[in-house]
């Protein structure tokens, strides 16, 4: 896979993006702050929640994937056993181990950025396991490279999700994702 744009300043969502992203996932966005990463096509792929929900409900998901192209194609890899693979890795490996626990700081240090949620974990399984590759992806993608390790991993394992064109557009109210994600945990 071509490595997709490099991270970006996280932004506040125009009314494009949250009609993307409603599209994307189709039903209206909770909880979004900013775009945290955009897809080659222009639209987010990854949002930055809020670390609670309007209604004050604690969401830890800080970076969401939106794309329901790469969350398909991730959940093929979550399918296909790399989860449990990565697991069994950080098992065995200390340096990856301690990687991902630096990256599991990462992600609540961008989370208490925002606002502080007293005793809730990380996300996708951080810092002893791989539960949501969502999650990591998403991590990537808005941390960039070198931050989370599997997350990295998983993004290098993908195709170009990209490559045949938005996979909503939003100025188009007709249009629909074209690729549905039940695997999209974030």
């Amino acid at each position: 896979m071509h490595t997709p744009p490099p991270p970006i300043e996280p932004s506040p969502p125009t009314d494009t993006d949250i009609e993307a992203v409603r599209l994307q996932l189709g039903r209206p966005p909770r909880g979004t702050r900013a775009v945290a990463h955009r897809c080659p096509c222009g639209n987010p792929d990854v949002v930055e929640t809020a670390p609670r929900l309007p209604d004050g409900t604690p969401f830890p998901t800080t970076y969401y994937l939106t794309c329901p192209r790469a969350a398909s194609a991730i959940g093929t890899l979550e399918a296909n056993g790399v989860m449990k693979e990565m697991t069994e890795r950080l098992a065995s490996d200390p340096e990856l181990a301690a990687a991902y626990r630096r990256a599991h700081e990462d992600y609540i240090a961008r989370r208490d950025a925002i606002e502080v949620l007293e005793g809730f974990p990380s996300a996708g399984g951080m810092p002893d396991r791989v539960k949501c590759l969502h999650v990591l992806v998403a991590h990537a993608l808005a941390a960039g490279p070198g931050v989370n390790p599997l997350g990295d991993e998983a993004l290098a394992m993908l195709p170009e999700w990209w490559r045949k064109g938005p996979c909503v557009r939003p100025d188009d109210p007709a249009d629909r994702p074209e690729d549905a994600c039940e695997g999209n945990h974030t």
